[in-house]
């Protein structure tokens, strides 16, 4: 082969080099993305897996990201697609009333893994750019705006944050929904005054009651919604003027009510304290009454077993001396017997004189009290008993 050949067909194989790389027939997926290609017959067809694949020579090829996020963070509209995500800039909502804010946050879109689906969506939207643009962004804000008009700033600073988070993700998986306009009177707790307002709730059918709701424009092409988030909400001007407002009356009444509360706690304390000193005074006075009335009960009761005693031996005491002077009687009664036989007046005296000292003797013997109550009631003492046994005349002259 001549060197003029050789050089002809390296350039025809260069040629045809240039020609296949300029033609290139293979494309390649990312791990994250799925590619929609429009041959140059005008065949469409959509490669999911990741990896090459041969698409066909001059095809246009579109890719698509699996999930895409919808974030509303930036300042400012950006539309590229970083990380499989679109910045949409921060979104401005309504609250009920009027007031608006502005929130940050993110919702992420599972693209449909059929065929059909992502074909109607490259046909519909041409780009991930178009398809964020003209249908997930506005989509997005939609039910936002929707779910922010169903609360009040004060009902959203108050614990309503989760509810709208919630409300949120309800609507962008099942369609946003329809609400009705009603006008209520409310109490105005800053300006103290009843005052008119509207009122926007969701609609409800009359015969089911189930909850209306638009059609979603996601769910028309298969898209499903993975999660999404509302992650800060800055207030505009009057309403943190007019939620400061409520606070420092919020705050105040908080305070008022707390004392009111300490100031009925310490009168409940002070009555049952004074409660409890009065139950115990008037228990403290029950005992000491008790205690006289036992005292003057004992008191009574010994007096009357110190009489009982007192009697019991004086009884003893008569009936001792009552047997002294039988004795006493018998031997006087003996000894004037033997008197009368013969004593002469020497002798009876001297008998008479023994005789009593023996009856002293015997009487001594007796323990006597000092009083003593004889068997008809009548008292007298010891000295005047013995006196009178002693006198007794012993020997008939």
């Amino acid at each position: 082969m001549t060197q003029k050949n050789l050089i002809i067909r390296g350039g025809i194989a260069l040629v045809a080099l240039l020609l296949f790389i300029w033609l290139n027939p293979f494309d390649y997926n990312e791990a994250t993305e799925r590619s929609v290609v429009t041959q140059q017959g005008g065949k469409q067809f959509v490669e999911f897996s990741p990896g090459f694949y041969f698409a066909g020579f001059n095809a246009k090829i579109e890719p698509y990201p699996n999930q895409i996020g919808v974030q509303y963070k930036a300042e400012a509209e950006n539309l590229d697609v970083i990380d499989n995500t679109v910045d949409i800039g921060k979104a401005v909502i309504q609250f009920l009333g009027g007031a608006s804010a502005t929130v940050t946050g993110i919702a992420q879109f599972n693209l449909p893994n059929d065929q059909k689906s992502m074909l109607e969506i490259h046909n519909s939207h041409r780009s991930i750019e178009g398809l964020v643009k003209r249908r997930l962004a506005p989509y997005t804000q939609e039910c936002l705006s929707a779910s922010a008009q169903l609360l009040t700033p004060e009902m959203h600073y108050n614990g309503g944050k989760a509810q709208m988070t919630q409300d949120y993700l309800d609507q962008l998986r099942n369609g946003s929904y329809l609400l009705e306009i009603n006008k209520v009177t409310v109490y105005d707790t800053v300006d103290r005054s009843n005052k008119s307002e509207y009122v926007i709730s969701k609609r409800y059918a009359k015969k089911t009651g189930t909850l209306m709701r638009k059609f979603s424009s996601i769910k028309e092409y298969n898209i499903v919604v993975g999660d999404a988030q509302i992650t800060s909400t800055e207030y505009e001007n009057r309403i943190k003027t007019m939620l400061g407002k409520q606070i420092d009356a919020a705050t105040a009444a908080s305070v008022s009510k707390q004392q009111f509360m300490t100031a009925q706690q310490e009168a409940l304390t002070a009555k049952a304290q004074g409660q409890k000193k009065l139950v115990e005074t008037e228990y403290a006075q029950k005992v000491n009454q008790t205690n006289q009335v036992v005292q003057a009960e004992t008191k009574v009761k010994l007096q009357e077993q110190y009489k009982l005693e007192q009697k019991m031996a004086a009884e003893a005491a008569e009936f001792a001396a009552k047997k002294v002077k039988i004795e006493a009687d018998a031997e006087a009664y003996k000894a004037a017997r033997l008197v009368s036989a013969g004593l002469s007046p020497w002798d009876k005296a001297d008998f008479e004189m023994k005789t009593k000292i023996g009856i002293a003797t015997q009487i001594s013997k007796i323990k006597l009290p000092n009083t003593y109550i004889t068997s008809d009631g009548r008292s007298g003492n010891t000295g005047s008993l013995i006196d009178a046994l002693l006198s007794t005349k012993l020997i008939d002259k």
